[in-house]
Protein backbone atom coordinates (compact mmCIF):
# COMPACT_ATOMS: atom_id res chain seq x y z
CA UNK A 1 0.00 0.00 0.00
CA UNK A 2 1.22 3.47 -0.98
CA UNK A 3 1.46 6.51 1.58
CA UNK A 4 0.42 9.93 0.22
CA UNK A 5 3.45 12.23 -0.61
CA UNK A 6 3.94 14.67 2.52
CA UNK A 7 2.87 18.21 1.46
CA UNK A 8 3.99 21.07 2.88
CA UNK A 9 7.80 20.84 2.48
CA UNK A 10 9.17 23.36 0.00
CA UNK A 11 12.55 22.09 -2.17
CA UNK A 12 14.52 24.29 0.11
CA UNK A 13 13.35 23.21 3.85
CA UNK A 14 14.06 19.64 2.88
CA UNK A 15 16.64 18.10 4.97
CA UNK A 16 20.18 17.79 2.67
CA UNK A 17 18.53 19.96 -0.26
CA UNK A 18 20.24 22.93 -0.03
CA UNK A 19 23.38 20.69 -0.19
CA UNK A 20 22.77 19.48 -3.75
CA UNK A 21 21.19 20.55 -6.59
CA UNK A 22 17.66 19.48 -7.71
CA UNK A 23 19.23 16.70 -10.61
CA UNK A 24 21.04 15.05 -7.89
CA UNK A 25 18.50 14.85 -5.52
CA UNK A 26 16.28 13.46 -7.55
CA UNK A 27 19.06 10.97 -8.88
CA UNK A 28 18.82 7.60 -7.55
CA UNK A 29 22.61 6.66 -8.30
CA UNK A 30 23.91 10.40 -6.75
CA UNK A 31 25.19 9.94 -3.32
CA UNK A 32 25.19 12.87 -1.02
CA UNK A 33 28.13 12.29 1.34
CA UNK A 34 28.64 10.76 4.31
CA UNK A 35 27.46 13.22 6.43
CA UNK A 36 24.14 13.31 5.27
CA UNK A 37 23.74 9.38 4.35
CA UNK A 38 24.33 8.38 7.28
CA UNK A 39 21.44 10.25 9.87
CA UNK A 40 19.38 9.72 6.76
CA UNK A 41 20.07 5.99 6.13
CA UNK A 42 19.26 5.46 10.14
CA UNK A 43 16.43 7.50 9.56
CA UNK A 44 14.84 5.32 7.02
CA UNK A 45 15.64 2.34 9.90
CA UNK A 46 14.08 4.16 12.40
CA UNK A 47 10.67 4.58 10.69
CA UNK A 48 10.37 1.15 9.63
CA UNK A 49 12.28 -0.63 13.13
CA UNK A 50 9.28 -1.02 14.84
CA UNK A 51 6.72 -2.93 11.65
CA UNK A 52 9.81 -4.66 10.99
CA UNK A 53 9.78 -6.85 14.21
CA UNK A 54 6.17 -7.07 14.72
CA UNK A 55 5.03 -9.60 13.04
CA UNK A 56 7.72 -12.22 14.14
CA UNK A 57 6.98 -11.31 17.80
CA UNK A 58 2.76 -12.04 16.72
CA UNK A 59 3.70 -14.92 14.94
CA UNK A 60 6.28 -16.43 17.67
CA UNK A 61 2.64 -14.98 20.31
CA UNK A 62 0.65 -17.32 18.54
CA UNK A 63 2.39 -20.42 18.23
CA UNK A 64 3.20 -20.04 21.82
CA UNK A 65 6.61 -19.17 22.31
CA UNK A 66 6.31 -15.49 22.31
CA UNK A 67 6.52 -12.41 25.15
CA UNK A 68 6.70 -14.58 28.22
CA UNK A 69 7.61 -18.19 27.59
CA UNK A 70 10.22 -19.67 29.47
CA UNK A 71 12.45 -20.35 26.70
CA UNK A 72 13.13 -16.81 24.87
CA UNK A 73 15.81 -18.07 22.37
CA UNK A 74 13.53 -19.15 19.48
CA UNK A 75 11.92 -15.58 19.77
CA UNK A 76 15.00 -13.60 19.84
CA UNK A 77 16.29 -15.35 16.42
CA UNK A 78 12.71 -14.43 14.43
CA UNK A 79 13.53 -10.67 15.93
CA UNK A 80 17.40 -10.98 14.57
CA UNK A 81 16.60 -12.64 11.53
CA UNK A 82 13.31 -9.83 10.66
CA UNK A 83 16.54 -7.33 10.85
CA UNK A 84 19.16 -9.34 9.64
CA UNK A 85 17.08 -10.32 6.09
CA UNK A 86 15.07 -6.86 5.78
CA UNK A 87 18.49 -5.24 5.43
CA UNK A 88 19.75 -8.09 2.90
CA UNK A 89 16.63 -7.78 1.18
CA UNK A 90 17.03 -3.65 1.00
CA UNK A 91 20.47 -4.06 -0.78
CA UNK A 92 19.06 -6.73 -3.12
CA UNK A 93 16.97 -3.85 -4.21
CA UNK A 94 19.10 -0.98 -3.76
CA UNK A 95 22.27 -2.71 -5.19
CA UNK A 96 20.85 -5.25 -7.24
CA UNK A 97 22.08 -8.59 -8.73
CA UNK A 98 21.59 -9.01 -12.32
CA UNK A 99 17.73 -8.13 -12.98
CA UNK A 100 16.60 -8.87 -9.26
CA UNK A 101 16.56 -5.22 -7.49
CA UNK A 102 14.96 -1.90 -8.98
CA UNK A 103 18.19 -0.15 -8.06
CA UNK A 104 16.08 2.54 -6.29
CA UNK A 105 15.75 3.83 -2.69
CA UNK A 106 13.29 1.13 -1.75
CA UNK A 107 13.64 -0.53 2.14
CA UNK A 108 12.52 -4.26 2.58
CA UNK A 109 10.60 -5.25 5.46
CA UNK A 110 8.96 -8.42 7.39
CA UNK A 111 5.28 -8.07 5.83
CA UNK A 112 2.00 -7.76 7.93
CA UNK A 113 0.26 -8.90 4.04
CA UNK A 114 1.60 -12.64 4.90
CA UNK A 115 0.27 -12.52 8.63
CA UNK A 116 -3.39 -13.86 7.89
CA UNK A 117 -1.97 -16.78 6.42
CA UNK A 118 0.31 -17.80 8.78
CA UNK A 119 -1.87 -17.03 11.67
CA UNK A 120 -3.97 -20.22 11.21
CA UNK A 121 -0.74 -22.08 10.36
CA UNK A 122 0.93 -21.61 13.63
CA UNK A 123 -1.75 -20.89 15.82
CA UNK A 124 -1.42 -23.04 19.24
CA UNK A 125 1.30 -25.88 17.51
CA UNK A 126 4.50 -24.20 18.88
CA UNK A 127 8.11 -24.01 17.63
CA UNK A 128 7.39 -27.26 15.14
CA UNK A 129 4.66 -25.11 13.32
CA UNK A 130 7.41 -22.78 11.66
CA UNK A 131 8.95 -25.33 9.83
CA UNK A 132 5.55 -25.75 7.48
CA UNK A 133 5.51 -21.94 7.15
CA UNK A 134 9.34 -21.32 6.40
CA UNK A 135 9.31 -23.99 3.55
CA UNK A 136 5.54 -22.42 2.20
CA UNK A 137 7.32 -18.89 2.52
CA UNK A 138 10.31 -20.39 -0.13
CA UNK A 139 7.73 -21.50 -2.56
CA UNK A 140 5.84 -19.02 -2.10
CA UNK A 141 8.88 -16.20 -3.00
CA UNK A 142 10.27 -18.12 -5.75
CA UNK A 143 6.64 -17.90 -7.13
CA UNK A 144 6.79 -14.62 -6.54
CA UNK A 145 9.89 -13.95 -8.15
CA UNK A 146 8.54 -15.76 -11.71
CA UNK A 147 5.21 -13.86 -11.27
CA UNK A 148 7.61 -10.73 -11.79
CA UNK A 149 7.67 -11.50 -15.19
CA UNK A 150 3.74 -10.89 -15.37
CA UNK A 151 3.26 -7.71 -13.61
CA UNK A 152 2.63 -5.40 -16.32
CA UNK A 153 0.39 -7.74 -17.50
CA UNK A 154 -2.08 -8.73 -14.44
CA UNK A 155 -2.61 -5.25 -13.11
CA UNK A 156 -5.87 -5.29 -14.85
CA UNK A 157 -7.04 -7.80 -12.95
CA UNK A 158 -6.71 -5.58 -9.89
CA UNK A 159 -7.75 -2.08 -10.10
CA UNK A 160 -8.05 -0.14 -6.60
CA UNK A 161 -11.02 -1.67 -5.48
CA UNK A 162 -9.48 -4.75 -5.02
CA UNK A 163 -6.35 -3.68 -3.91
CA UNK A 164 -8.03 -1.46 -1.49
CA UNK A 165 -10.71 -4.76 -0.24
CA UNK A 166 -7.25 -6.57 0.85
CA UNK A 167 -5.53 -3.86 2.24
CA UNK A 168 -8.59 -3.22 4.37
CA UNK A 169 -9.11 -6.90 4.92
CA UNK A 170 -5.34 -6.97 6.15
CA UNK A 171 -6.24 -4.59 8.60
CA UNK A 172 -9.61 -5.46 10.09
CA UNK A 173 -8.26 -9.21 10.40
CA UNK A 174 -5.53 -8.47 12.50
CA UNK A 175 -7.00 -5.63 14.56
CA UNK A 176 -7.95 -7.59 17.45
CA UNK A 177 -3.95 -8.74 17.83
CA UNK A 178 -3.29 -5.41 18.99
CA UNK A 179 -6.61 -5.26 21.51
CA UNK A 180 -5.27 -8.45 22.76
CA UNK A 181 -1.74 -7.27 23.47
CA UNK A 182 -2.92 -4.30 25.19
CA UNK A 183 -5.20 -5.82 27.74
CA UNK A 184 -2.47 -7.91 28.33
CA UNK A 185 -1.72 -10.90 25.78
CA UNK A 186 -3.91 -14.02 25.04
CA UNK A 187 -1.93 -16.01 27.75
CA UNK A 188 -3.44 -13.63 30.45
CA UNK A 189 -7.02 -14.70 30.01
CA UNK A 190 -8.89 -15.29 32.67
CA UNK A 191 -6.65 -13.67 34.85
CA UNK A 192 -6.96 -10.67 37.41
CA UNK A 193 -4.28 -9.19 34.76
CA UNK A 194 -6.07 -9.37 31.32
CA UNK A 195 -8.02 -6.18 30.91
CA UNK A 196 -6.65 -4.44 33.66
CA UNK A 197 -6.20 -0.53 34.26
CA UNK A 198 -2.21 -0.77 34.51
CA UNK A 199 -2.20 -3.18 31.00
CA UNK A 200 -3.99 -0.45 29.35
CA UNK A 201 -2.03 2.31 31.15
CA UNK A 202 0.88 1.15 29.20
CA UNK A 203 -0.86 1.26 25.47
CA UNK A 204 -2.43 4.30 26.23
CA UNK A 205 0.84 6.06 27.23
CA UNK A 206 2.30 4.93 23.65
CA UNK A 207 -0.61 6.00 21.89
CA UNK A 208 -0.71 9.24 23.30
CA UNK A 209 3.36 10.08 23.12
CA UNK A 210 3.52 9.09 19.58
CA UNK A 211 0.47 11.09 18.39
CA UNK A 212 1.92 14.26 20.57
CA UNK A 213 5.29 13.31 18.60
CA UNK A 214 3.87 13.23 15.54
CA UNK A 215 1.22 16.22 15.60
CA UNK A 216 4.05 18.39 17.63
CA UNK A 217 7.17 17.55 16.46
CA UNK A 218 9.40 18.03 13.53
CA UNK A 219 12.23 15.70 11.77
CA UNK A 220 13.86 12.34 13.36
CA UNK A 221 11.16 13.13 16.12
CA UNK A 222 8.45 13.10 14.50
CA UNK A 223 10.01 10.23 11.84
CA UNK A 224 10.38 7.94 14.55
CA UNK A 225 7.09 8.72 16.71
CA UNK A 226 6.09 4.77 17.25
CA UNK A 227 9.42 3.85 18.11
CA UNK A 228 9.70 6.87 20.94
CA UNK A 229 6.35 6.65 21.57
CA UNK A 230 7.38 2.72 22.64
CA UNK A 231 10.49 3.81 24.69
CA UNK A 232 8.15 6.30 26.53
CA UNK A 233 5.67 3.12 27.25
CA UNK A 234 8.97 0.78 28.34
CA UNK A 235 10.29 3.43 30.15
CA UNK A 236 6.88 3.66 32.22
CA UNK A 237 6.74 -0.22 32.41
CA UNK A 238 10.51 -0.11 34.01
CA UNK A 239 9.40 2.60 36.71
CA UNK A 240 6.46 0.21 37.05
CA UNK A 241 9.23 -2.66 37.35
CA UNK A 242 7.41 -4.74 34.77
CA UNK A 243 10.52 -4.85 33.28
CA UNK A 244 13.44 -7.68 33.81
CA UNK A 245 16.76 -8.12 32.04
CA UNK A 246 17.84 -11.28 32.70
CA UNK A 247 17.57 -12.89 29.27
CA UNK A 248 19.71 -9.62 28.09
CA UNK A 249 22.82 -10.76 30.53
CA UNK A 250 22.12 -14.28 29.24
CA UNK A 251 22.54 -13.22 25.33
CA UNK A 252 25.21 -13.39 23.40
CA UNK A 253 27.11 -11.07 21.33
CA UNK A 254 27.16 -12.66 17.43
CA UNK A 255 24.57 -14.95 15.63
CA UNK A 256 24.49 -16.27 12.67
CA UNK A 257 21.91 -17.13 10.20
CA UNK A 258 21.00 -21.58 10.04
CA UNK A 259 19.44 -23.08 6.90
CA UNK A 260 16.27 -24.40 7.81
CA UNK A 261 16.40 -23.49 11.24
CA UNK A 262 12.89 -24.84 12.15
CA UNK A 263 13.57 -27.63 9.68
CA UNK A 264 11.30 -28.24 6.54
CA UNK A 265 8.02 -29.30 5.98
CA UNK A 266 5.12 -29.01 2.91
CA UNK A 267 2.03 -28.09 3.43
CA UNK A 268 0.22 -27.95 0.17
CA UNK A 269 -2.79 -25.35 2.12
CA UNK A 270 0.43 -23.17 3.12
CA UNK A 271 2.50 -23.39 -0.08
CA UNK A 272 -1.09 -21.92 -1.86
CA UNK A 273 -1.50 -19.58 0.38
CA UNK A 274 1.72 -18.14 0.18
CA UNK A 275 1.70 -17.46 -3.46
CA UNK A 276 -2.01 -16.03 -3.54
CA UNK A 277 -0.55 -13.44 -1.11
CA UNK A 278 2.62 -13.41 -3.26
CA UNK A 279 0.48 -12.18 -6.09
CA UNK A 280 -1.30 -9.45 -3.41
CA UNK A 281 2.09 -8.27 -2.50
CA UNK A 282 3.45 -7.92 -6.16
CA UNK A 283 0.34 -5.42 -6.70
CA UNK A 284 2.16 -3.57 -3.43
CA UNK A 285 5.34 -3.23 -4.86
CA UNK A 286 4.23 -2.02 -7.88
CA UNK A 287 2.68 0.97 -5.97
CA UNK A 288 5.17 1.94 -3.93
CA UNK A 289 7.72 1.61 -6.73
CA UNK A 290 5.39 3.90 -8.80
CA UNK A 291 5.15 5.98 -5.85
CA UNK A 292 8.98 6.38 -5.11
CA UNK A 293 9.53 7.56 -8.66
CA UNK A 294 6.59 9.99 -9.20
CA UNK A 295 7.01 11.36 -5.72
CA UNK A 296 10.66 11.58 -5.64
CA UNK A 297 11.92 11.19 -9.34
CA UNK A 298 9.05 13.22 -10.92
CA UNK A 299 8.72 10.55 -13.77
CA UNK A 300 6.81 7.62 -13.98
CA UNK A 301 8.35 3.75 -13.15
CA UNK A 302 10.17 1.58 -15.98
CA UNK A 303 8.99 -1.65 -16.69
CA UNK A 304 12.47 -2.76 -15.41
CA UNK A 305 12.33 -0.93 -12.05
CA UNK A 306 8.59 -2.54 -11.52
CA UNK A 307 10.31 -6.14 -12.76
CA UNK A 308 13.45 -5.82 -10.58
CA UNK A 309 11.42 -4.62 -7.59
CA UNK A 310 8.85 -7.18 -7.77
CA UNK A 311 11.82 -9.86 -8.20
CA UNK A 312 13.75 -8.86 -5.41
CA UNK A 313 10.25 -8.97 -3.59
CA UNK A 314 10.25 -13.22 -4.12
CA UNK A 315 13.72 -13.48 -3.80
CA UNK A 316 13.90 -11.74 -0.68
CA UNK A 317 11.26 -13.46 0.87
CA UNK A 318 12.48 -16.98 -0.26
CA UNK A 319 16.04 -16.48 1.08
CA UNK A 320 14.73 -14.77 4.62
CA UNK A 321 12.44 -17.94 4.74
CA UNK A 322 15.48 -20.22 3.77
CA UNK A 323 16.83 -19.60 7.25
CA UNK A 324 13.43 -19.43 9.32
CA UNK A 325 12.59 -15.74 9.29
CA UNK A 326 9.51 -13.77 7.79
CA UNK A 327 8.61 -12.90 4.36
CA UNK A 328 9.50 -9.55 3.15
CA UNK A 329 8.44 -7.01 0.99
CA UNK A 330 8.57 -2.99 0.65
CA UNK A 331 7.65 -0.64 3.10
CA UNK A 332 5.66 2.15 2.55
CA UNK A 333 6.38 4.59 5.32
CA UNK A 334 9.82 4.88 3.57
CA UNK A 335 8.36 5.75 0.28
CA UNK A 336 6.61 8.70 2.58
CA UNK A 337 9.91 9.36 4.13
CA UNK A 338 11.56 9.98 0.83
CA UNK A 339 8.87 12.49 -0.54
CA UNK A 340 9.41 14.52 2.95
CA UNK A 341 13.86 14.45 2.83
CA UNK A 342 13.21 14.96 -1.36
CA UNK A 343 16.42 13.20 -1.22
CA UNK A 344 16.21 9.84 -3.84
CA UNK A 345 20.08 8.30 -3.45
CA UNK A 346 19.84 4.75 -3.04
CA UNK A 347 22.80 4.84 -1.62
CA UNK A 348 21.36 6.62 1.50
CA UNK A 349 18.94 3.53 2.03
CA UNK A 350 22.25 0.95 1.54
CA UNK A 351 23.53 2.73 4.54
CA UNK A 352 20.26 1.62 6.37
CA UNK A 353 20.49 -1.68 5.32
CA UNK A 354 24.06 -2.16 6.36
CA UNK A 355 22.77 -0.70 10.39
CA UNK A 356 20.04 -3.38 9.89
CA UNK A 357 21.90 -5.83 8.93
CA UNK A 358 24.31 -5.19 11.93
CA UNK A 359 21.65 -4.60 14.34
CA UNK A 360 20.28 -8.75 12.91
CA UNK A 361 24.36 -10.28 13.79
CA UNK A 362 24.11 -9.01 17.62
CA UNK A 363 21.43 -11.13 19.53
CA UNK A 364 21.61 -8.54 22.71
CA UNK A 365 19.46 -6.43 20.50
CA UNK A 366 16.78 -9.26 20.41
CA UNK A 367 16.57 -9.93 23.68
CA UNK A 368 16.26 -6.24 24.54
CA UNK A 369 12.96 -5.88 22.23
CA UNK A 370 11.79 -9.46 24.44
CA UNK A 371 11.70 -6.97 27.65
CA UNK A 372 9.25 -4.89 26.55
CA UNK A 373 6.26 -5.55 28.22
CA UNK A 374 3.17 -7.41 25.97
CA UNK A 375 1.30 -4.06 26.88
CA UNK A 376 3.33 -1.39 25.45
CA UNK A 377 3.66 -3.68 22.32
CA UNK A 378 0.00 -3.49 21.89
CA UNK A 379 -0.25 0.07 21.77
CA UNK A 380 2.48 0.45 18.70
CA UNK A 381 0.66 -2.91 17.12
CA UNK A 382 -2.82 -0.59 17.60
CA UNK A 383 -1.18 2.51 15.74
CA UNK A 384 0.30 0.58 13.16
CA UNK A 385 -2.43 -1.89 11.82
CA UNK A 386 -5.47 1.33 11.94
CA UNK A 387 -2.71 3.09 9.77
CA UNK A 388 -2.74 0.08 7.49
CA UNK A 389 -6.65 0.71 7.45
CA UNK A 390 -6.72 4.06 6.91
CA UNK A 391 -4.65 3.57 3.76
CA UNK A 392 -6.73 1.21 2.24
CA UNK A 393 -9.41 4.24 2.69
CA UNK A 394 -7.32 6.35 1.34
CA UNK A 395 -7.06 3.72 -1.92
CA UNK A 396 -10.61 3.07 -1.98
CA UNK A 397 -11.57 6.92 -1.92
CA UNK A 398 -10.71 6.85 -5.56
CA UNK A 399 -13.10 3.83 -6.69
CA UNK A 400 -16.20 5.09 -9.06
CA UNK A 401 -18.80 3.08 -6.55
CA UNK A 402 -21.33 2.24 -8.93
CA UNK A 403 -23.84 -0.41 -8.38
CA UNK A 404 -21.56 -2.88 -9.50
CA UNK A 405 -18.92 -1.77 -7.55
CA UNK A 406 -20.68 -1.90 -4.43
CA UNK A 407 -21.82 -5.20 -4.93
CA UNK A 408 -18.48 -6.79 -5.48
CA UNK A 409 -17.48 -4.74 -2.83
CA UNK A 410 -19.87 -5.98 -0.64
CA UNK A 411 -19.99 -9.11 -1.25
CA UNK A 412 -16.78 -9.84 -1.04
CA UNK A 413 -15.93 -8.40 2.39
CA UNK A 414 -18.92 -9.99 3.99
CA UNK A 415 -17.64 -13.09 2.89
CA UNK A 416 -14.09 -12.24 3.89
CA UNK A 417 -15.06 -11.08 7.35
CA UNK A 418 -17.51 -13.62 8.04
CA UNK A 419 -15.08 -16.31 7.59
CA UNK A 420 -12.18 -14.91 9.64
CA UNK A 421 -15.16 -14.39 12.61
CA UNK A 422 -16.70 -18.03 12.33
CA UNK A 423 -13.97 -20.34 11.01
CA UNK A 424 -16.00 -22.80 12.57
CA UNK A 425 -18.41 -22.53 9.31
CA UNK A 426 -15.74 -24.41 7.10
CA UNK A 427 -14.47 -26.97 9.52
CA UNK A 428 -15.97 -30.00 7.69
CA UNK A 429 -13.93 -29.31 4.58
CA UNK A 430 -10.61 -30.72 3.82
CA UNK A 431 -7.40 -29.31 5.60
CA UNK A 432 -6.54 -27.55 3.27
CA UNK A 433 -9.49 -25.37 2.30
CA UNK A 434 -10.61 -24.96 5.59
CA UNK A 435 -6.61 -23.25 6.36
CA UNK A 436 -7.10 -21.23 3.02
CA UNK A 437 -10.70 -20.01 3.75
CA UNK A 438 -10.59 -19.46 7.49
CA UNK A 439 -7.54 -16.80 6.84
CA UNK A 440 -10.42 -14.15 5.77
CA UNK A 441 -8.16 -12.17 3.55
CA UNK A 442 -8.06 -14.82 1.18
CA UNK A 443 -11.45 -15.54 0.03
CA UNK A 444 -12.13 -12.26 -0.04
CA UNK A 445 -9.36 -11.05 -2.37
CA UNK A 446 -10.25 -14.68 -4.58
CA UNK A 447 -14.18 -13.34 -4.78
CA UNK A 448 -13.34 -10.05 -5.65
CA UNK A 449 -10.75 -10.32 -8.46
CA UNK A 450 -13.07 -13.29 -9.20
CA UNK A 451 -16.50 -11.22 -9.73
CA UNK A 452 -14.37 -8.09 -11.07
CA UNK A 453 -13.27 -9.99 -13.84
CA UNK A 454 -16.87 -11.71 -14.72
CA UNK A 455 -19.34 -9.50 -14.15
CA UNK A 456 -20.06 -7.69 -17.15
CA UNK A 457 -20.55 -3.88 -17.00
CA UNK A 458 -19.35 -0.70 -15.11
CA UNK A 459 -23.14 0.60 -14.42
CA UNK A 460 -23.97 3.72 -13.08
CA UNK A 461 -22.28 5.78 -10.25
CA UNK A 462 -24.92 5.62 -7.41
CA UNK A 463 -25.93 9.04 -6.16
CA UNK A 464 -24.58 10.36 -3.05
CA UNK A 465 -28.84 11.05 -1.77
Amino acid sequence: MTVPAVEGLSPSARPGRALMTAAEARDPDHFPGLAIAIPLGIQHVLAMFVSNITPAIIVAGAAGFGFGSPDPRELIYLIQMSMLFAGIATLLQTVGIGRIGARLPLVQGTSFAFLPVMLPIVTGHGPSAMAPLATAAIFGGLFHAVLSSFVGRIRFALPPMVTGLVVLMIALTLMRVGVQYAAGGVPARGTAAYGAAESWLLAIVVIATTLGLSFFARGIWSTASVLLGLAAGYAVAVAMGRVSFATVGSAGWVMLPSPFHFGFSLSASAILGFCLMGFISAIESIGDVSAICEGGAGRPATDRELIGATCADGVGTALSALFGAMPNTSFSQNVGLIAMTGIMSRHVVSIGALFLILCGLVPKIGALITTIPIEVLGGGVILMFGMVASAAVAMLSGVTWTQRNMLIFGIALSIGMGLELEPEAVGQLPQTLRILLGSGVLPAAVTAVGLNLLLPGRGERVSAA
